[in-house]
């Protein structure tokens, strides 16, 4: 079994290209109507679908395609497009590099509930007004993208900003109201990153507490309203989420990979893996590989 491919760049064949959009008709002609594999990028990604039919799978969770959603795949995470039949619509990438490019602070795309880097990733669902507006911005953008407009990526970048407010304003939490950067939101991604680092050997939310300097309850509430879940349902979707991936694309045993994410015993590790799973590590495996 090898590991999960990645693709590193936006464009495979020019190192300068940070952004990408194609129309969904066009990539399942070329695909031959093919399922891909299972992959990740380490860039962001946005599907602007406008009809479709299958399931998207991002990070072991499956969604059906349907009319007028949007969704949003951070980087790092593991997804896949699985088609019935031609989709309509647009699929962008763009990377870090293209944010700072055209001075799009990446606190600006942390501040928003649209990339959720673990646990559920549900599409937006738009009503038909809004769903034209977002639609609307993203012609543009590949209208922008395939002409030699004087200062394209500027203006690419500008629209890209407006469409990803408008998506933000049709999520019921933490609508975003300007740019300004709020105590809430640095606390956030402060807490974010404490857990990408330590979430092997920390699972506890007090440890988390300590190293931000405010109380776990203080933590929890803002973590609450800011993106609809509690402290510990973070770090324990971000544990959950690893030991998917490991499961997958690995061939270390289940015993290694309870070790590995901070477990003193791998009973420890398959009781929590089935309280948050419904399935045992082993039947996980075998599962998926059947889907």
């Amino acid at each position: 079994m090898s590991l999960v491919k990645t693709y590193q760049k936006v464009n495979s064949e020019m190192d300068s290209i940070n952004f990408g959009i194609s129309r969904m008709e066009d990539i399942f002609t070329k695909r031959n109507g093919q399922v891909d594999e299972p992959h990740r990028h380490s860039y962001y990604t946005v599907l602007v679908i406008k009809k479709a039919q299958g399931k998207h799978k991002i990070d072991f969770n499956a969604y059906d395609l349907s009319n007028r959603q949007i969704f949003f795949v951070a980087p790092g995470q593991v997804h896949q497009v699985i088609e019935t039949d031609k989709s309509f619509g647009f699929a962008m990438t763009f990377s870090n590099q293209f944010l700072i490019e055209n001075s799009i602070p990446l606190s600006f795309i942390e501040s928003l509930n649209l990339f959720q880097n673990y646990g559920q990733s549900p599409p937006l669902s738009p009503n038909k007004e809004q769903f034209e507006t977002i639609e609307g911005f993203t012609k543009n953008i590949f209208k922008l993208f395939h002409s030699n407009s004087q200062m394209k990526s500027l203006s690419i970048g500008s629209f890209l900003k407006l469409l990803l407010i408008e998506c933000n304003n049709v999520c019921s939490i933490n609508p975003i109201e300007s740019n300004v950067d709020t105590t809430g939101d640095n606390l956030i991604r402060a807490f974010k990153k404490e857990v990408d680092k330590y979430y092997k050997k920390e699972h506890s939310t007090t440890f988390y507490a300590n190293k931000l300097h405010i109380t776990p309850d203080h933590l929890n509430r803002t973590v609450k309203s800011k993106i609809g879940k509690t402290a510990k349902d973070y770090i324990q979707a971000r544990i959950i989420t690893e030991a998917k991936r490991l499961l997958y694309f690995t061939d270390i045993t289940n015993k290694e990979i309870a070790y590995d994410l901070g477990f003193n015993e791998p009973a420890n590790f398959s009781a929590f893996f089935k309280k948050h799973t419904k399935l045992s590590p082993s039947l996980f495996k075998k599962t998926e590989f059947q889907s």
